[in-house]
């Protein structure tokens, strides 16, 4: 199983210009194919004067979901380069749409490739990536009086800390690598003289 990927950071727009077509390339997180096609319908009904609107999304922590559009663009010259731009960056439940509008110069196959992939590479850089890793959600119950010191040492050593809840005991949400998690029990024994509760509740992917 896959233990990490990027996706993009958030939604957003990067337009560049190539002879004077304007290249609007659309970025956004997309965990399954229906948000992916939502997305697309959104941009497509922004943009209903624009020569193409060609899309590219990859589904999956390991890719295996993943379709492009040329969208009237000669085949294989634009959803096909966006598509692997995203593989090939590792960037996973995201979609791209790069919407064109016509400048009256003609690229060519090739440079219909380059200026598509492109706008998506230049959109990533610009907008940003994040990375999710598959962690153990794990939860750490203690008493009120050793939690302010457990909170600050859990965050001291790095542990990702996803919420804390003040009840009558106090219970912490964390994400721990699987294979840490022996060492993470006894560092907790260890920090709290056996004092404090740990429960495992599954595993999923967390932006850290």
């Amino acid at each position: 199983m896959i233990d990490r990927y990027l996706t993009v950071a958030r939604e957003g727009v990067h337009e560049s210009e190539i002879k004077r077509s304007r290249f609007l390339c659309a970025l956004a997180p997309a965990a399954a194919a229906d948000t992916a096609q939502e997305f697309i319908r959104r941009i497509r009904k922004e943009h209903p004067a624009a020569t193409h609107n060609c899309f590219a999304y990859v589904i999956g922590p390991d890719g295996r979901l993943h379709r492009a559009s040329d969208d009237g663009e000669p085949g294989g010259t634009a959803g096909t380069p966006m598509l692997q731009v995203l593989l090939a960056r590792e960037v996973r439940d995201t979609v791209a749409v790069v919407t064109r509008y016509y400048g009256g110069v003609q690229l060519g196959a090739g440079g219909l490739a380059r200026a598509y992939g492109g706008a998506v590479s230049a959109a990533l850089d610009n907008i940003g990536t994040i990375e999710r890793r598959r962690l153990a959600l794990v939860t750490v119950t203690a008493d009120h009086q050793r939690a302010g010191r457990l909170e600050n040492e859990l965050r001291a050593a790095g542990r990702t800390v996803r919420d804390v809840t003040y009840a009558a005991e106090v219970t912490f949400h964390l994400g721990v690598p699987e294979a840490d998690l022996p060492a993470f029990r006894s560092w907790l024994a260890d920090t709290t003289s056996g004092a404090a509760g740990l429960t495992v509740e599954g595993s999923a992917y967390v932006d850290v």
